[in-house]
């Protein structure tokens, strides 16, 4: 379990009074909202009084505490959701959240309409959820409510739609879901060039075949259908970090042709010139989803372990080792480093120091063996 939230009927100004007299550090992360956060163990715990919204607006709400536990459970989104237990495991389920996981059902707790109107981004946490428990037709009055609340997504921030979009993109049946919310006019509102499904799920299917572990950044590639440009915008929607930026515009136009083969020559150097053995894996898993047709996975199996059966590679010779030579400083320093690297490469890496000094010695016309 990542994480356990823990709701208590204390003031939160009790609770830190309890936890400090425990000698258990306590951050008012939240006070106002009745949140504090016990670290114990070196590992965060938060603790929220039991509260009643007294006015919503978006993702933030005015709020009262109370002690009572269904007016505080019918805060939350989901029914599933709703659900807690006592510490001696007793089940508290006010909205019938048990009947619903064990149906694959997810619903909303009381009106759909009203509790998206209180935070949109329960849109897509529902959508979110459906992928990852849901089983056979979504919730139709949930649906309906989507549809009609949809044209509000823009005014979420990028950060927090990334954050549902990147989860549901780790379930299973994400493909299946992502096509639902296309059809359901969601994803018009959000990604426009991400419509893929296709693709998306032959990746999936491969990554299922292969055991890969899921990876968003990767699945999103898939789904774009669109060229650099449009990653671009799709990484600037979601406000993706540089480093997720970079590996989705790496992925949606390769700086180098990756594809499953059984020519490891061929693959070392492409790893080489991407310089990214994750990068490699991503090309070849993805260009393997493009491929129509049967698959030969234990083609996919070899060509990816060539990543891991290889060290990283470092051409043996640098550019002082030339001018050591007696190669001029300036731009035939830079020419004459390519030619040994493409010599380099083209023996497969093999060629060690000495060997790639006394090629560098055939190109800059130097006697074998002697330096000058």
């Amino acid at each position: 379990m990542k994480d356990i939230d823990i709701a208590t009927h204390a003031p939160p100004e009790r609770v830190m009074e309890l936890l400090q007299a425990a000698g258990i550090r306590v951050i008012p992360t939240g006070i106002a909202h009745g949140t504090v956060t016990a670290l114990c163990g070196g590992k965060p715990y938060e603790i929220t009084t039991l509260r009643r919204d007294v006015e919503t607006f978006g993702r933030h709400a005015r709020v009262e505490f109370t002690d009572d536990w269904i007016e505080d459970a019918a805060r939350r989104d989901l029914t599933i959701n709703a659900l807690s237990c006592t510490p001696d495991g007793a089940m508290f389920d006010p909205f019938g959240g048990l009947v619903d996981l064990a149906a694959g059902r997810v619903r909303f707790v009381g009106d759909a309409h009203r509790r998206i109107e209180e935070d949109v981004l329960r849109l897509l946490r529902f959508f979110r959820f459906h992928a990852h428990y849901g089983r056979g037709e979504p919730d139709a009055e949930a649906l309906a409510a989507c549809r009609e609340m949809a044209p509000r997504l823009p005014t979420l921030s990028g950060e927090r739609v990334r954050g549902e979009l990147f989860r549901l993109l780790t379930a299973p049946c994400a493909a299946a879901v992502w096509r639902m919310m296309m059809g359901q006019g969601i994803m018009v509102h959000l990604l426009p060039e991400a419509m893929d499904t296709d693709r998306l799920e032959r990746l999936i299917a491969v990554e299922c075949d292969l055991g890969v572990t899921p990876d968003p950044t990767r699945r999103l590639a898939a789904v774009l259908d669109s060229d650099r440009q449009g990653a671009l915008r799709a990484a600037e929607a979601l406000r993706l970090s540089n480093r997720e930026r970079d590996r989705l515009l790496a992925q949606v136009e390769p700086p180098v042709v990756v594809a499953p083969s059984d020519d490891r020559r061929s693959l070392r150097q492409a790893l080489y010139r991407l310089g990214d053995a994750e990068l490699f894996g991503d090309l070849l898993l993805i260009a393997a989803a493009l491929h129509r047709g049967p698959l030969d996975l234990t083609i996919l199996r070899r060509a990816i372990a060539v990543a891991g059966d290889l060290p990283d590679l470092k051409l043996p010779v640098a550019g002082r080792d030339l001018l050591e030579l007696g190669v001029p400083r300036g731009p035939a320093v830079g020419e004459t480093l390519k030619r040994v690297e493409a010599w380099w490469i083209a023996g497969d890496f093999r060629p060690d120091r000495a060997a790639c000094l006394e090629m560098a010695r055939g190109f800059t016309g130097q006697p074998s063996g002697r330096s000058a």
